[in-house]
């Protein structure tokens, strides 16, 4: 699989200098966390949820989570799990020969681009440790689709049991298996318990290295403890209770001196036009050739301005990829996951061998200074995110990204 897979290669060399490469479930966790892009839930209870899944694929999606948990109500639990099982059984008897491991992000296979449509990263969100055993089982050879188990509310105390389940689903499966925990717990929200939660989930994640692939950020949850709810014209960072949170987590869990993960942006919960309050966010200058000025008004009717906004805000601020809960929201994560061609030479410039003794240079576009030794995190990261996206051509930019990607 690989990113931008569902549009045309003809496409895809003119958007790109250097294309996204491909992956597949058993490539690196490195390479996994960095490629998890706009990761798309859907309730387990979805009726004929394997087509769902295909169809997804088709449409440039890498990642599902299929939700055991706070999407479906109590009472759907035991129905969700049945309606899981035989749904992975179907798409497991459906799915191409190597489809779990080689199928592109549109959902054919790598060998032959005419199959038909193939299977992304799937994840369980699961609600306590016993279903992680238990749905492994169940699933018996269809495991060979699963990537992983989302671990709601996972703190120190909690993720103790769900991540010895996960070892011994490992066992079973015969494969291996990662966790995603969420961090979302009131612990972790509150000021006077935030700094003890952070280092026990800071202990017990070190501890379980090998297994966690990714953490996700709880922003509903967040915000459900103090009776709030951000609006589409505010993002995660304007909820300043919510936006310290974040700040601190990254500073505990984000550090890129070997010791941090991978950590998701927060869920954007809006997908229908609704009345605005305030001014659009979305610049007018992108968007000024040929039929952009109407693709920037659909953003804004669907008020699609404030997650572009919101997406630009998380990886300022040390966050990659998103939860994603409506299929919309993939292809402008997606697009703003691209490399541009101005970071990706930066970032070569700053990695070259002969600097590896620091010193400051003027970058190629001529128009920032390059120090070294303080950039060298972030052109290694720039890097990572390079093959997982790929690099722009110089004079694409996220518009065209954009859409040619909705239109593929």
């Amino acid at each position: 699989m690989r990113h931008f897979g569902h549009i045309p290669s003809t496409v895809r060399s003119g958007l790109f200098h250097r294309e996204p490469v491909e992956f597949t479930a058993d490539s690196p966790a490195g390479t996994l966390a960095v490629a998890l892009g706009a990761t798309l839930y859907s309730p387990a209870t979805r009726p004929r949820l394997a087509d769902a899944i295909r169809k997804q694929a088709a449409r440039g999606v890498v990642s599902m989570v299929l939700c055991l948990e706070d999407s479906i109500g109590d009472e759907d639990v035991q129905a969700g799990e049945a309606n899981l099982i035989r749904e992975f059984r179907r798409l497991a008897t459906e799915a191409p020969e190597g489809a779990e491991d080689g199928g592109t992000a549109d959902g054919r296979s790598a060998e032959d681009p005419d199959e038909g449509p193939g299977v992304p990263l799937l994840f369980i969100r699961v609600r306590d440790p016993r279903q992680i055993t238990d749905l492994t089982t169940r699933l018996g050879d269809a495991v060979r689709l699963l990537s992983g188990f989302v671990l709601p509310k996972f703190t120190e105390a909690r993720g103790a049991a769900f991540l010895e389940a996960l070892g011994q689903a490992e066992r079973l499966a015969g494969r291996r298996l990662y966790a995603m925990p969420v961090l979302e717990s009131p612990e972790l929200l509150h000021l006077e318990t935030r700094a003890e939660t952070l280092a026990g989930i800071a202990a017990i994640t070190d501890k379980y290295r090998d297994r966690v692939l990714a953490l996700r950020l709880g922003v509903t949850d967040f915000c459900s403890a103090y009776g709030l709810r951000r609006s589409p014209d505010m993002t995660a960072y304007d909820v300043k209770v919510v936006a310290h949170v974040i700040a601190d987590v990254v500073n505990v869990l984000g550090r890129a001196d070997g010791t941090g993960f991978t950590i998701t942006g927060p869920v954007w919960e809006y997908f229908r036009p609704g009345e605005r309050m305030f001014k659009p966010q979305l610049r007018r200058s992108p968007f000024l050739e040929g039929r952009a000025e109407d693709l920037r008004t659909a953003l804004i009717e669907h008020d699609m301005d404030g997650l572009l906004r919101e997406i630009e805000l998380d990886r300022a601020n040390g966050l990659l990829g998103k939860t994603c809960i409506h299929p919309t929201h993939v292809v402008p994560v997606h697009a703003l996951s691209v490399v541009s061609h101005e970071e990706w030479s930066d970032a070569q410039d700053i990695l070259r061998p002969e600097r590896d003794g620091g010193g400051v240079l003027r970058s190629a576009y001529t128009n920032k200074m390059n120090e070294v030794k303080p950039h060298r995190a972030w052109a290694e990261r720039t890097l990572l995110r390079a093959d997982a996206f790929g690099v722009a051509r110089e004079d694409v930019g996220f518009v065209e990204l954009l859409t040619a990607g909705l239109a593929g």
